[in-house]
């Protein structure tokens, strides 16, 4: 059954947490992007928690939330502050002592969440916070922004993840992936996420 299916209440997005490169990337889709969720998140009055950087995909988001009058919640890691290069024209911004306290404190501020294209730690990011939706440490959704194709690679990973009987396909299921902004932000508000109850016994499919 589609996660979509028998969702009859959209949740409130009052805060997404936004993970993604801090370099623009080869393409620029990428940057236009991430230009166009954060003007968008803006608009329709939803905050913006992200990584707290000026530079790349994470810079274009901001940016593009701040010039359309939005509120943006940055949360980097003091040894990262130089090399990401800490946005200043943030609503707040907040620096933590390790990357495990920025992914907390993102979770903790957000209801949900959107990954764009990004390296190892947008990866990092985006399946911690899906690993605390699969055993219960929130129950929050999360969207892959899947940019001219960029997360076909990751989707058919985890599709071989559940053939290998490694991941319940409702738990695959729980990934959102669509190429346009607008389209992944209504799947958000309305998707139904699995009970985490008895998990852990399940079988894998």
């Amino acid at each position: 059954m589609s996660p979509l299916a028998g969702s009859l209440t959209a949740r409130t997005l009052k805060n997404v947490g936004v993970f993604c490169g801090a370099n623009p990337g080869s393409s620029p889709a990428f940057m236009t992007a991430a230009t166009a969720l954060g003007r968008q998140l803006a608009s329709e009055d939803v905050g913006l928690v992200y990584g707290g950087a000026s530079k790349g995909l994470m810079g274009a988001v901001a940016d593009a939330a701040i010039d359309h009058g939005g509120r943006v919640v940055g949360v980097i890691p003091e040894a990262l502050g130089s090399r990401e290069i800490a946005h200043q024209g943030l609503s707040a911004l907040h620096v933590v002592g390790s990357m495990h306290e920025r992914k907390a404190l993102m979770a903790e501020h957000s209801d949900a969440f959107i990954t764009l294209p990004g390296g190892f730690g947008t990866l990092d990011e985006t399946f911690e916070v899906l690993t605390w939706t699969q055993i219960g440490v929130h129950h929050k959704p999360l969207g892959l922004l899947n940019v001219e194709g960029f997360f076909d690679g990751l989707i058919a990973f985890a599709d071989s993840q559940v053939a290998a009987g490694f991941v319940q396909r409702k738990h695959r299921d729980m990934i959102i992936v669509e190429p346009d902004h607008d389209a992944l932000l209504r799947k958000l508000e309305i998707v139904s996420l699995p009970s985490t109850r008895g998990w852990k016994n399940a079988p894998a499919q």
